[in-house]
């Protein structure tokens, strides 16, 4: 797991509606839309939103829920540890259909932590 700390933590804040907090973030603080992708519906299935060089991600159903996705070079590797370690994995290690690969684990307290190679 050599050079795993040049990965970058962008947290990950839930809504019950992503298209009004998109919106009203924008309108609010001043956060730019970075990216906003759909499903054949019109859903919202993935969105990101920066701040100068800071970008954080928002997800829908979990309104006050915080997560944290960082960015690793070996999830592999990751994954392993964690696993070892006593983390529950609640999303197995997979490759995703936008290039990543990655899995997620809840910490001691619950706290949910997303790892992969996707970079927001």
């Amino acid at each position: 797991m050599a050079n795993e700390k040049t990965g970058g933590i962008s947290p990950i804040v839930g809504y019950t509606d992503v298209e009004k907090a998109l919106e009203w973030l924008e309108k609010a603080f001043g956060f730019e839309v970075k990216a906003v992708h759909r499903d054949d519906d019109g859903n919202i299935v993935h969105t990101e939103m920066r701040h100068g060089d800071g970008v954080f991600m928002l997800s829908g159903g979990n309104p006050g829920k915080a997560a944290n996705y960082v960015v690793v070079t070996d999830p592999d590797a990751h994954h392993d540890r964690a696993k070892a370690a006593g983390a529950e994995i609640f999303r197995e290690l997979a490759d995703q259909d936008y290039g990543s690969r990655d899995y997620a684990a809840r910490d001691l307290d619950g706290n949910e932590w997303y790892f992969g190679t996707y970079r927001p």
